[in-house]
């Protein structure tokens, strides 16, 4: 899809043709003469526009407006224009102008708008409009090809603009990497899914076998693996854009693409969503589409282990005891806790690198669900400057976590009589012994576990993949890059960015 920044009036708005013209009217917009900006005002006066702040959203859809290019116009209350409002606006217009298949929208704010709540526009644009497609017959793609944002003064709003439009194609890669169905989506596809990416700017791609993996010695990992007729994949991504000696992050990204629950098998109902379990996976090879496209001057390392928990003969058991890359035996008394094996290994190849700092990313606990909804992810660190950091990034980026603790008390559940540690404890704090549990691999660099359960995909009618929780990791990583560097990209006046759909 592409997108388009304008410096435009209201006026120079509806003069743009365009499928649907959206109108973000917020309370105090200045008072202007031409029509359209009129009868916005009148519609707030009369109160069929709310001008609470508190109140994003509200629609008045106007058809074949004299002295309007676009036939179908949508006057949407703006609230009080923060990035959260912005967002919700957005959302609520490009819904409702999805009904007509527009080709071209224009969005044109009344008034002037901060960096951060363009970016939202833009984000949610695309949000609201994503269509999935992959593995549908009579697939009807989606019909927006084009968005222009109007505002009162473009140039300085640019490089959020860019950075925005960028941060798209990250989104939905993962998304749609996350919504595909597992036999769309084995470990080895999602492999080639990487290995393309290999074509952009300063990246490179290596993608090791059950050979390899067993060679170094991952024997946590492989053991989740050994029930599939699938074979592992482990996928290393590189990122280099800062200079040679500048530490990298780390990130580490959970590539289940598939979780039957294994011996200790899960129960029938929503067990088809499992195929969201390799999200973290997905948002890693959706921050490094990003990055190839802004260049920015950092160095950034992408881990995925990816397999598939399924049960044959040769599946991993209750009971059963295996040994880490970092030579730690693991008592698995659970196989349906078969994520934080797989992340174990890969927390220990990390060390390799050096990193600044190392992060994973997970669907890993329904206890995480339980605790925080499907609002916030989940956010453990025992390195407070770099727990800050990723807060600060998840409030930039609208894309939130919220940090649990990491008391030491907590492990005392993940003890074994015949194993170093055991991968789970018991139904209390479970998203916090399983962070526990990873962190026993992590005494090396500084570290955060992200728990996306909640918040990488909806359930019920809206079912499907979120894409997050890609915001957040690019505002983090961005935030390290030099300010001359970090929103290096290219574009000029308009960005394609292109849909994964």
């Amino acid at each position: 899809m592409d997108f388009q920044l304008k410096t435009l009036s209201i006026a120079q708005a509806a003069a743009e043709k365009a499928d649907v013209l959206i109108v973000l009217v917020a309370p105090g917009s200045p008072e202007a003469s031409d029509p359209l900006s009129q009868l916005a005002a009148a519609a707030v006066k009369a109160g069929d526009l709310p001008d609470k702040p508190e109140k994003p959203g509200k629609l008045l859809a106007l058809y074949g407006q004299a002295g309007v290019a676009a036939r179908r116009v949508l006057l949407v209350a703006l609230g009080d224009g923060k990035p959260q409002a912005v967002r919700s606006a957005v959302a609520a217009a490009v819904g409702a102008a999805k009904a007509s298949n527009p080709k071209r929208l224009v969005i044109a704010f009344a008034q002037a708008v901060e960096p951060a709540g363009l970016a939202a526009a833009v984000l949610a644009a695309a949000d609201a409009s994503y269509v999935y497609s992959a593995s549908k017959s009579k697939a009807e793609p989606r019909s927006l090809r084009q968005v222009l944002v109007g505002v009162p003064e473009a140039n300085a709003l640019r490089p959020a603009f860019e950075r925005a439009s960028a941060t798209v194609l990250g989104i939905e890669l993962a998304k749609e990497w996350g919504n595909r169905p597992a036999n769309y989506c084995t470990p080895s596809m999602l492999a080639d899914a990487a290995t393309e990416l290999a074509k952009l700017p300063k990246l490179k791609v290596e993608v090791l076998g059950p050979k390899e993996v067993a060679k170094l010695g991952m024997g946590s990992f492989s053991a989740v693996a050994q029930g599939s007729s699938e074979p592992l994949r482990f996928i290393v991504l590189r990122y280099n854009g800062g200079p040679k000696d500048q530490a990298p992050v780390v990130l580490v990204g959970k590539g289940i693409t598939f979780d039957t629950g294994g011996v200790s098998l899960k129960p029938a109902a929503e067990m088809d969503e499992m195929k969201f379990d390799m999200c973290g996976a997905a948002s890693v090879l959706g921050v490094f589409r990003t990055l190839g496209e802004l260049q920015p001057a950092v160095n950034v390392v992408g881990l995925v282990p990816s397999c598939e928990n399924m049960n044959d003969g040769h599946a991993v058991k209750p009971g059963d005891v295996v040994t880490s890359m970092s030579g730690q035996t693991i008592e698995v008394l659970n196989t349906d806790a078969e994520g934080r094996l797989i992340l174990c290994d890969a927390l220990t190849y990390a060390k390799r690198f050096a990193p600044a700092a190392v992060i994973d990313i997970a669907t890993l606990t329904g206890a995480c669900v339980v605790a925080l909804g499907n609002i916030r992810s989940g956010m453990f660190s025992a390195d407070e400057a770099l727990a800050g950091a990723l807060e600060a990034a998840g409030e930039a980026a609208q894309d939130r976590c919220w940090r649990l603790p990491l008391d030491d008390d907590y492990a005392e559940g993940l003890k074994s009589n015949f194993a170093d540690v055991a991968n789970i404890a018991g139904r209390a704090g479970g998203a916090i012994t399983a962070a526990k549990f990873l962190q026993r691999f992590t005494a090396d660099y500084p570290w955060a576990h992200l728990d996306i359960a909640g918040t990488a995909w909806k359930s019920g009618a809206a079912k499907g993949s979120t894409g997050r929780p890609v915001g957040l990791l690019l505002e983090y990583i961005l935030a390290r890059a030099p300010a001359a560097a970090g929103g290096k990209a290219k574009g000029g006046k308009s960005r394609k960015a292109r849909s994964a759909a």
